[in-house]
């Protein structure tokens, strides 16, 4: 099976610009990909693992990716998929967050010598001409066609600002840098970029006269990929230190029934072969399936050491056996407890289980919290810090969000 029959049979692909050049690159090893990730925030987070996954798929299969860090694009906002208009960064944050970027994306990624690159187009964008944008970029586009783009037309019923306007032009000068500069000839993105992504090939086609292509991947559960990686208590991050992985493990362990062969075939490295096997999986043998990729996606973030742990920890709380010694914790000190006591309200809030008194009140009215495997309903519930010495107690809300509470 060639690497884009491969990539077809895992659900990856939603369209393609010349599906015969683009198998003749990639089956062969000639493609010079980029995919684009704005920074944001400090760390990567689930939704771009789809990105990150593919770009090490390819590059095994002889493909060089180009990682480009949209320093410039930030900096600006990108209203693809949104309703509103992203909030502007300082170039101070950017940075951070890009070198965030870079120590995260090595772990997916081969950057040796002449493997792959890493590039930010605000070493571009930021010294453009607008007189020179607009003159030799500005008539290869159609105000029309442009406004015909979904992601356009959702945005101009609330107020599209001339600023955002200019992000189509922006990700397509990017291709047309990367094309000239680096011998770019793919691009790859979410099936919600595919407008942006045809402006940069058809920039390249009327500038140069000569051809491009763009590929675009399926969204991560369909509906639902917009969503990927939200829970109730924000983003699941790729950095341990915001999302323990422990917390990322019980993320995928979690995933509906409907959705785990599809995140299995799509997201590991496991032969197709074995997973085809799982096809007719059901009951029991679906959890097991949940299982297989929590700690096959956990090694591949955090390596199989922290999976193993994650693991461990997981069957310790729901399977009555395994090391508790590596659930997510919180400690608690004499300065929590006004009066020698806290309710459980505080309780909750303090543990990152609600994100405040009334989240919480509503929990423990709702019959939706445990404290040491007793049901707490009444609110007027309180504890003393001796309560969790020793080992700790673990506090549930409902039957997937936990956490030790320790005494220190």
């Amino acid at each position: 099976m060639t690497i884009y029959d491969e990539l077809v049979a895992r659900g990856l692909i939603a369209q393609v610009t010349d599906e015969d050049e683009i198998k003749e690159l990639i089956n062969n090893g000639k493609a010079v990909f980029y995919i684009g990730f704005d920074p944001t925030a400090d760390s990567l987070h689930v939704g771009h693992f789809m990105a990150l996954c593919l770009m090490k798929r390819l590059q095994m299969a002889g493909n060089k990716p180009i990682a480009l860090i949209g320093g410039g694009t930030a900096m600006i906002g990108d209203p693809s998929g949104r309703s509103d208009m992203r909030q502007m960064m300082t170039t101070e944050t950017i940075a951070h967050n890009v070198e965030c970027f870079k120590k995260q994306m090595s772990r997916f990624i081969d950057f040796g010598e002449g493997k792959a690159m890493l590039v930010n187009n605000a070493d571009w964008l930021m010294d453009l001409n607008y007189i020179e944008v607009l003159r030799e970029v500005g008539p290869h586009f159609s105000v029309n066609r442009m406004l015909t783009h979904e992601c356009y037309k959702q945005r101009m019923e609330r107020g599209l600002t001339f600023l955002e306007f200019n992000y189509m032009i922006m990700q397509s000068y990017d291709f047309y840098e990367l094309f000239q500069k680096y011998g770019c000839n793919m691009q790859f993105g979410g099936d919600d970029q595919w407008a942006n992504m045809l402006g940069g090939t058809e920039l390249i086609r009327r500038k140069l006269g000569k051809d491009a292509y763009a590929m675009t991947i399926n969204l991560l559960l369909n509906s639902e990929g917009k969503k990927m990686g939200k829970t109730q208590s924000g983003a699941v991050w790729l950095d341990p230190n915001k999302t323990s992985p422990f917390e990322f493990f019980q993320y995928w362990r979690n995933v509906a029934d409907a959705d785990v062969l599809k995140c299995i075939r799509m997201l590991t490295f496991l032969p197709l072969e074995e997973i085809e096997k799982m096809d007719s999986w059901e009951g029991a043998q679906l959890n097991e399936a949940k299982e297989i990729l929590a700690f096959e996606l956990t090694k591949l973030v955090h390596g199989e050491e922290e999976a193993q742990k994650a693991k461990e920890a997981s069957h310790a709380l729901f399977a009555g056996g395994g090391d508790a010694a590596n659930m997510p914790t919180v400690e608690v000190t004499a300065e929590d407890f006004a009066e020698g006591e806290m309710d459980i309200m505080g309780l909750l809030v303090k543990a990152g289980l609600c994100e405040s008194r009334g989240d919480a009140r509503r929990n423990v009215q709702q019959g939706g919290i445990t404290v040491a495997d007793e049901k707490v309903t009444d609110i007027g519930t309180k504890y003393s810090l001796d309560f969790f010495a020793g080992d700790g107690v673990v506090v549930k809300r409902g039957k997937k969000k936990f956490v030790k509470v320790i005494a220190k």
